[in-house]
């Protein structure tokens, strides 16, 4: 069996995807296999993966139809084999010892789940983050899973990228098609799973900040009422799914604590933005959650 399973969704990204297999290819650590999928690219991108193929064998390659990084992501996950996963992004790229220093974390301190940090990057130049807030000597530290939860209400981030998790985790895990931001509405069921989890504060993978066409570059532009009102029903529907596994499983401080921050991202949709049908949804739906919160506190 192969160590680690590294899952890369691929979409019309030819000017940033060489890149980022590169990076991947000269690890320092060389136990892995790479699962790319073209979802339905249509510029270079596929071509480009062909040729990693080929001059590589551990990467693999298939392709579908168009149905989105989660249908993607899914089919990725059909095709791993290792004892390990970790996801990279098509348009992002990791340190050499990015693997390397995440096993080590790993085996030093057995746990499930070792959550890495990231970079930034754009135009040439790089920008890190002081992460001493969460370990003042920068070492890895095991946080319990009621810290995590409550630091997730504080705008903890939950990516799927930069990380290494054990595969049985992934059990089970299906991502929900047709939906952005399909990192928030699963990532969370691995941390339920997970016996022990790690955060290691080292900077390891490269995000790239500020492409064009990227579902994180656009969410704040200037878009229609109804791609708004999209994409806060996709972040509704993460956060409810979210909240129920925390309803049947956490304490009822916490629990209280998810719901107020579930109103407050419910009062961020400016009504400005909404009139007449889509204003009185919104009022009912809001009037419903406060109702439906109440009996379960109750």
């Amino acid at each position: 069996m192969v160590k680690v399973s590294i899952g890369i969704p691929i979409y019309n990204v030819e000017a940033y995807l060489r890149e980022c297999l590169d990076s991947i290819m000269n690890q320092t650590f060389k136990d892995f296999e790479v699962i790319m999928v073209d979802d339905g690219s249509t510029d270079n991108s596929f071509s480009i993966c062909q040729e990693y193929v080929a001059r590589d064998n551990r990467f693999k390659l298939f392709h579908q139809a168009n149905i989105g990084v989660a249908g993607a992501r899914n089919t990725c996950l059909k095709h791993m084999k290792g004892e390990y996963i970790s996801w990279v992004d098509s348009d992002d790229k990791v340190e050499p010892n990015y693997l390397e220093r995440l096993l080590e974390v790993q085996n030093e301190t057995q746990a499930d789940l070792v959550d890495g940090y990231n970079y930034g990057f754009k135009d040439g130049m790089r920008y890190y983050y002081d992460l001493t807030h969460i370990s003042p000597t920068l070492d890895a530290v095991e946080i319990s899973k009621e810290e995590l939860f409550l630091r997730l209400l504080e705008g903890f981030r939950i990516v799927l990228w930069g990380n290494l998790a054990k595969k049985e985790l992934y059990q089970g895990v299906y991502f929900i098609t047709g939906k952005n931001y399909e990192d928030n509405g699963t990532r969370f069921k691995l941390y339920f799973r997970a016996n022990k989890i790690v955060i290691l504060p080292e900077p390891l993978y490269g995000y790239r900040g500020g492409r064009k066409g990227s579902i994180m570059t656009n969410k704040n532009t200037s878009e229609t009422l109804k791609k708004k009102l999209q994409d806060f029903e996709d972040i509704t529907a993460n956060s409810e799914n979210f909240i129920y596994f925390m309803d049947i499983s956490q304490s009822k401080e916490v629990v209280e604590k998810i719901h107020q921050q579930y109103l407050g991202h419910l009062y961020s949709l400016s009504k400005t933005d909404l009139e007449g049908q889509n204003e009185e949804k919104y009022e009912n739906y809001t009037t419903k959650y406060r109702n439906r919160r109440q009996k379960i506190l109750e």
